[in-house]
């Protein structure tokens, strides 16, 4: 059962690491590098832990780190599972459901995303505010097990106002220039066509990318609070001037990388400060 599997892979990794994370942190293309600040770390590559997905995407170092910053234990994943790779959406999430059971009640969800508000540039940082799923799939779909959480789960909060206003606070106090706005799901792994790109502004997004949306419905279902912050590391097709490259989408999101770890390692310190909620 999925449920037994999900605990095996829990109890693997708890037996790997005296430390018991409350925060969770999926890290995007190009955006490993926020390990290099935690403590006390403990690396377990995905191959490692039984039943785990494993990604096979440039960019994604593929381990979970286990470890502190400050005094907040974190469980950091190193690259992510997406639906383009041939994964099923409950192998996408999989890891989320672990996470619930290591005892994860906070997850921060990153991203590399193309940029459909014209008001962006490469190299923004962007808080979502909401996210539109055009998959045409759900990671919550099949038989329920309420045991994790219940069969129609609200989404009217995806992510969470609490940890957005932290999150812009903290943004404030570092002089970190942000924006906000909705993030749309592409399928992928090719790039999306300029119509495409059209019909997704007139429904409203101003970001969109090929991962975060299946790891945050999973999440809100299974009790967590989410924060979503994207790195824009290039303008969707036509909007953009040149054509689209995977390298070119990691070297921007490596250059932003040193600017959203400070905004994280802070916002984990305010955390501790004033308390999650």
């Amino acid at each position: 059962m999925f449920y037994d599997k999900v605990k095996e892979s829990a109890a693997y990794i708890q037996g790997r690491t005296s430390q018991r994370p409350t925060t969770g942190i999926i890290l995007g293309s190009g955006l490993g590098s926020l390990v290099d600040i935690m403590e006390d770390k403990t690396v377990i590559p995905y191959a490692e832990i039984p039943n785990f997905p494993q990604s096979s995407v440039a960019g994604h170092a593929g381990n979970l780190v286990i470890g502190r910053i400050g005094q907040e234990m974190i469980a950091a994943m190193q690259g992510r599972f997406h639906y383009y790779e041939g994964f099923t959406m409950k192998e996408v999430t999989y890891p989320i459901y672990v996470m619930k059971l290591l005892g994860i009640e906070n997850l921060i969800v990153t991203n590399a995303c193309g940029g459909i508000n014209r008001g962006f540039t490469p190299g923004d940082l962007m808080i979502l505010t909401d996210y539109i799923n055009m998959l045409g799939n759900n990671s919550l779909i099949g038989e329920n097990d309420e045991r994790f959480g219940v069969r129609f789960p609200d989404m009217s909060e995806a992510y969470s106002l609490e940890l957005i206003q932290k999150a812009e606070k903290t943004a404030e106090k570092l002089g970190i220039d942000y924006k906000k706005g909705i993030y749309a799901i592409f399928s992928g792994p090719c790039y999306e066509t300029a119509a495409e790109i059209r019909a997704y502004e007139r429904l409203g997004a101003d970001a969109i990318g090929m991962s975060t949306v299946p790891e945050t419905i999973a999440a809100n279902y299974l009790g967590m609070k989410v924060l979503g912050i994207a790195c824009i590391t290039n303008m969707a097709t036509g909007i953009a001037k040149t054509k689209h490259s995977h390298e070119e989408v990691v070297r921007i999101a490596n250059e932003s990388s040193e600017k959203l770890c400070g905004w994280v390692k802070q916002l984990l310190l305010d955390w501790q400060e004033e308390g999650k909620g």
